[in-house]
């Protein structure tokens, strides 16, 4: 065992560097923003086959979501099939039986790129072929197919410490030479957010999001733990998006949707795009919110206060953004609606600082203002703030 943990802590310094803010970062040059796509497991969970992800892939172009920024087509589990007797991994013949490199090709000639999923296990957590023992034949199958990004679970993993396991598959897709997103999903198990960041470009902190308001927010909240560790090259994953699935309500999708923006959070969509209403067009591809989660600085927002109140609490969250600004949420937890203030000493600006206030959700500048700002927000509601200091008139 202490042989293995010295080679793989040999290869980890191969393959990490310092990045420009000082944190350590996997060095492959990708993740200098959260990653923005979709992925097909929130919604259609097994069910599948090289039509649907033909079609999402067209849809992510032709209804303007490329061009809003998600780029990755990332199918999740149940795509895999079997191993040859040489161990080669192989789709399913049923349910992709072009196989996954013209699905990949098709991507990339639309200017998007392409995801798989795998597991660090003997077998996926749907109990199709897992990567452990096979991490270089699979990474450089995926590198052969033109696969662009991996989220790697973590069932079925023999009891094999994480940091162990994780590190393999991050050397061996390096070794292809291919750039390729690596994105763990190991549940925030072993707190990777402490070790991960040698490791990929995201990493989950959570176990799995469910479409409902307290999954949701239990999610951001022990994601929120973490804030510190996220950067430019690695982010703090609390899972996916599922706005648009039906399970909350429109305020509580524009609520969880402006969460993840300000805290850095990848974001995948997770519903069914060839069938998504107006209002999860609307909310999928509000730019100014987007703005905030692919701003450069990549410093994690981050809850800053909170108030009780029936039902849940009254909270302001907050982070710094490029050029002096900050992002701040008001965030209504309670079951009716409520005035929520956020003070200047609390989002990390001087009292006296006069701020000009802009609302990203109804897209209108409210003011300059010095000291605090309130507003009345809807129950499990948002209001979505931009601050830019400025000179007092």
């Amino acid at each position: 065992m202490k042989a293995v943990l010295a080679v793989v802590c040999v290869l980890g310094l191969l393959a990490v560097a310092f990045s420009w803010d000082g944190k350590l970062s996997l060095n492959n040059g990708l993740g200098r923003t959260p990653q923005m796509g979709w992925n097909s497991w929130n919604h259609f969970g097994c069910g599948i086959n090289q039509q649907l992800i033909h079609d999402t892939i067209g849809t992510i172009v032709s209804t303007g979501l490329a061009k809003a920024g998600y780029k990755y087509v990332n199918m999740d589990d149940c795509w895999a099939g079997y191993r040859d007797a040489q161990g080669n991994i192989h789709p399913d013949p049923k349910s992709f039986p072009n196989g996954v490199k013209p699905l990949a090709d098709y991507a990339h000639s639309l200017g998007l790129k392409f995801g798989l999923y795998s597991d660090a296990g003997t077998n996926t957590c749907a109990g199709r072929p897992g990567s452990l023992h096979h991490e270089e034949s699979d990474a450089r199958t995926y590198a052969s197919w033109g696969v662009d990004y991996l989220k790697y679970d973590n069932c079925n993993n023999q009891g094999i410490d994480p940091k162990i396991r994780y590190p393999i598959m991050r050397d061996a897709l390096n070794k292809t030479g291919r750039a390729i997103f690596y994105s763990l999903c190991e549940w925030g198990v072993e707190n990777p957010a402490t070790w991960a960041p040698a490791v990929g470009n995201s990493w989950r902190t959570t176990g799995d999001i469910s479409d409902n308001w307290a999954r949701m927010t239990s999610r951001i909240d022990k994601n929120d733990l973490v804030w510190k560790y996220a950067g430019p090259g690695g982010w703090n994953d609390p899972d996916m998006l599922e706005v648009g699935n039906g399970g909350m309500t429109t305020t509580e999708d524009t609520s969880h949707f402006s969460l993840w923006c300000l805290a850095k959070a990848p974001l995948l969509i997770g519903c069914d795009i060839t069938k998504m209403s107006n209002a999860t067009f609307s909310i999928l591809t509000n730019e100014e919110a987007i703005a905030i989660n692919q701003d450069p600085m990549g410093v994690q927002g981050h809850r800053v206060a909170s108030t009780p109140a029936a039902g849940g609490n009254l909270e302001v969250w907050a982070g710094p953004l490029s050029g002096g600004r900050h992002a701040v949420i008001l965030f209504n937890r309670s079951n009716a609606p409520a005035i929520i203030t956020a003070k200047w000493h609390d989002i990390g600006l001087n009292p006296t600082t006069p701020a000009h206030i802009r609302n990203l959700w109804t897209h209108h500048d409210v003011g300059t203002i010095t000291e605090q700002y309130s507003a009345k927000v809807p129950s499990h509601g948002v209001v979505f703030l931009k601050l830019t200091p400025t000179r007092a008139i």
